[in-house]
């Protein structure tokens, strides 16, 4: 019995998070390692429907980098990167799309099995608008964002369906594009005035001391998120991930997470209780 009240508990103190994000619009980006896991996917995508019943209108921005390598490997064609993103010829172009779109497939096929409402949006269908990005190397086929097709998204989550996005854009010239997954979700994000962007990782959040579990910072400003990549706390991978957060929250968007998807329900304990599991970045204006 003492179990069952403690659910009960649980749910009670969901209720004001609940009453607090209907109708708002959350962006999580999902991507690397853990989404190639199929019990932490499984995991995820739970969350992902339950955020969904409970009327938070939900656009899932997934990667696919490693499948994409373990392709490009497969047919032997040599995976090259430049400050931090994939040179994309046309050859590796195809590949791009091929994986990335049986990944979109995939997601909606296991959204739906989970009894989610869910459309798969990809590449080609001029959802994510895309110039050229310029970089000290020719990049070939690779896209910043230029514009996001917001009405079609808006149509789409009204309608109660969770919006999977694929990272691949078009120019107006119609030649598709690939796009860094986090660009994608944080253009999103600002595009939709969204009341999160999510980061999926593999890690905790940021912590006080990378070899401590128990440092984790529960909130940070973005004063302070700057304090620290000064003081080398924050360092390396988790660096561009809190640009991204920043970014965003400079664009409108109300608040940003790190959560680490290898924790059972994460976004749920994130979301829906009093002190949360990842770390959130919120403006310098907003009383953590």
């Amino acid at each position: 019995m003492d179990e069952v009240i403690k659910k009960a508990g649980v749910l009670i103190e969901a209720i004001p998070y609940i009453h607090a994000f209907r109708k708002k619009v959350f962006v999580i980006k999902y991507g690397g390692s853990i989404l190639s896991d199929a019990k932490i996917r499984r995991n995820v995508l739970q969350d992902v429907v339950f955020l969904s019943y409970v009327g938070i209108r939900t656009i899932l921005v997934h990667g696919g980098g490693p499948a994409i390598s373990s392709r490009l490997k497969e047919l032997n064609i040599k995976s090259e990167w430049h400050e931090g993103m994939r040179v994309t010829d046309k050859q590796t172009l195809d590949v791009v799309s091929e994986e990335l779109d049986k990944l979109n497939q995939l997601i909606v096929k296991e959204i739906r099995e989970l009894k989610g409402d869910v459309t798969g949006l990809h590449g080609h269908e001029n959802i994510i608008h895309v110039e050229k990005k310029i970089a000290s190397k020719d990049l070939g086929f690779v896209g910043s964002v230029a514009s996001v097709d917001k009405k079609t998204l808006d149509e789409h989550l009204h309608r109660g369906h969770i919006t999977v996005v694929s990272p691949m854009g078009i120019t107006v010239e119609k030649v598709p594009h690939n796009i860094n997954a986090d660009e994608v979700a944080s253009a999103i994000a600002n595009s939709m005035h969204a009341e999160k962007l999510v980061l999926l990782t593999n890690v905790q959040g940021v912590l006080r001391d990378p070899a401590d579990p128990d440092s984790l910072y529960s909130s940070l400003t973005v004063t302070q998120v700057h304090e620290l990549i000064k003081k080398n706390t924050i360092e390396g991978g988790m660096i561009p991930k809190v640009r991204s957060c920043i970014e965003a929250l400079n664009s409108g968007v109300q608040k940003t997470h790190i959560v680490d998807a290898r924790i059972q329900h994460a976004l749920l304990l994130e979301f829906f209780t009093n002190k949360g599991i990842g770390t959130q970045i919120i403006p310098d204006k907003v009383d953590s």
